[in-house]
């Protein structure tokens, strides 16, 4: 019988752990990480400190040697941990671990709090198992400029002990401990937009109400590269786009969320490796538009997130479960996009016919009730039917020219024989690539899908999650951009084979693409403000804590 062998556990996680059991999980366990002023603050702080090559003499002689080592990296198998000390100083065996600390000493009784005191305490712990005497510590507050002696007496050292034996036991566990409730801790932390801690208190009803994310300005964003000739490489901090040898354009690699590459656009190996490096995806779409596939770095390393994700696509329970929520908040959707933006000159005027807003709701009513995934699909075709049918209807009057050929009694495509089916087929495609890269990101397998059936290099998943925002994002991208006289009829080359987007077309619906995915939305059931970009994220986080039961069911998303 093989026993379960846990890694050394770092220091730095045993701060978390008592800190927050839940972050230490989800930093250390599940391998989430996300950088926060503070973060990048801190790491900023340590640069002086964070030096290789910190060693401790391993010969003593008479003289007692006097100690100023940094950056010491002891390890133990007996406590199971490891550090990197930031700096130890002493005279003979009689030394002191010094932990660096970005901001200003707390006024608290005990000098500081209990995470940074068993942190130094486990340093001071490796030192002992190393032959030296060690009875104190030091915890320095860079902003402040302060020491603070931190005694390792019996409380200490039990408190340290028991935090190590109790974050090694977690670490076994399949799923995180649940969220703190209310918690100040939370505001600050840097994961709080992974962990969803007032969420997640919400939806298992913990908690009435959630305080809202403030996330940091999303000033990265895609950089798109559409012209055959054109090649990306690295220079310094930044990436450079050329065409025929010829410099273009440029872009900050800090300012860079994914590079999107179109065709046969090249990229040098060493702009690969810097993108991996960063967690930067690089996408590929083919010249006409159809997502082929992105490549990360070595992807997030979470599996026991994919081991939900396949134990429950085996149940077709769950399966079925999901596919209803998905299907239904799909429909109510497209039920209120044509309420919203219906242009037909009817009888109604302005409004959209009665009738066909009450087979929809009729439709979204059914879909709840379905007992099997065919059945289920059958739901979605007569609703996608009602609801293709009346598309044109959302378009100016004046702007339908650009419509060409276009009546729909369905979707047709492969390829697409008219421009609104050309515009519909590549916003799907840029969806699909964005629900892809989203997925990955988080830990899950965007191929393994609950509704759509599992096909050789078909995202089924993303094909799942993307269902409720069809509507909300890629069709009101191809309306608006209609309407707004971005797209325009001679954007197209219409032939007897298909219709496609000429490439200065492309770039204007790339932009309102674009515009509707930085556009920021309410949450229907959480309140607060995000970009659509964001919104896929927590959505796609709510799976996993839907996944992995934390949450009684996966909320889905439906505009007001």
């Amino acid at each position: 019988m093989n026993e379960t062998i846990t890694p050394l556990i770092p220091v730095r996680m045993v701060n978390e752990y008592v800190y927050c059991p839940r972050l230490a999980y989800m930093m250390w366990v599940q391998g989430e990480f996300a950088h926060s002023a503070d973060t990048v603050e801190g790491a900023i702080r340590h640069k002086r400190v964070d030096k290789e090559g910190g060693k401790l003499p391993t010969e003593t002689s008479e003289e007692p040697e006097t100690i100023h080592a940094r950056s010491v990296s002891l390890s133990s198998e007996t406590l199971g941990i490891t550090a990197k000390i930031d700096l130890v100083e002493g005279v003979g065996v009689e030394v002191q671990p010094v932990d660096y600390k970005k901001g200003k000493r707390p006024h608290v009784p005990a000098g500081a709090y209990a995470p940074e005191r068993v942190q130094v305490c486990a340093q001071g712990l490796l030192l002992r198992e190393y032959g030296y005497e060690v009875d104190h510590g030091y915890l320095y507050f860079v902003g402040s400029k302060e020491r603070v002696k931190v005694a390792f007496d019996e409380e200490l050292l039990a408190e340290t002990l028991a935090a190590i034996e109790g974050l090694r036991g977690l670490s076994q566990e399949d799923t995180p401990p649940p969220p703190l409730v209310d918690s100040p801790k939370c505001g600050r932390c840097s994961l709080i937009g992974i962990c969803l801690p007032d969420e997640v208190g919400l939806l298992t009803q913990q908690r009435i109400d959630v305080r809202p994310i403030y996330p940091q300005a999303e000033t990265a964003l895609p950089l798109y590269v559409q012209s055959p000739a054109s090649y990306v490489r690295k220079d310094g901090e930044q990436l450079i786009i050329e065409e025929n040898r010829e410099k273009v354009a440029e872009a900050r690699l800090m300012d860079t969320s994914q590079v999107v590459l179109f065709g046969h656009c090249g990229m040098s190996t060493p702009a690969l490796h810097e993108c991996c490096k960063r967690q930067i995806p690089v996408t590929f779409m083919s010249y006409g538009g159809w997502f082929i596939g992105h490549c990360v770095g070595t992807g997030h390393h979470n599996v026991q997130t994919r081991t939900d994700q396949y134990r429950a696509s085996f149940d077709d329970t769950a399966c079925l479960h999901l596919a209803r929520r998905l299907v239904t908040a799909k429909i109510q959707n497209c039920r209120t996009l044509l309420r919203r933006n219906w242009k037909d000159d009817g009888e109604e005027g302005d409004k959209a016919p009665a009738e066909l807003l009450t087979g929809l709701k009729n439709d979204m009513l059914q879909a709840a009730r379905t007992h099997s995934l065919q059945a289920l699909l059958g739901v979605e075709g007569n609703a996608a039917r009602r609801y293709f049918e009346q598309l044109i209807a959302m378009i100016s009057p004046e702007k339908r020219t650009v419509a060409g050929r276009f009546d729909f009694n369905g979707r047709n495509r492969r390829p697409p024989k008219d421009p609104i089916n050309a515009l519909l087929s590549f916003a799907y495609a840029m969806l699909t690539r964005e629900w892809t890269v989203t997925l990955s990101a988080v830990g899950l397998d965007p191929y393994r899908g609950f509704y759509h059936q599992m096909r050789f290099a078909r995202p089924a998943l993303a094909l799942d999650m993307m269902e409720p925002f069809r509507p909300l994002v890629a069709d009101s991208a191809v309306i608006t951009a209609i309407n707004n006289g971005e797209v325009r009829q001679e954007d197209f080359i219409i032939a007897s084979t298909g219709c496609n987007l000429k490439a200065p077309g492309r770039k204007r619906f790339i932009a309102a693409f674009e515009r509707r995915m930085n556009q920021e939305v309410t949450h229907p059931i959480f309140n607060y403000r995000l970009s659509y970009r964001r919104l896929f994220e927590v959505q796609a986080r709510l799976l996993t804590r839907f996944l992995s039961g934390e949450i009684p069911r996966y909320p889905t998303f439906v505009t007001r």
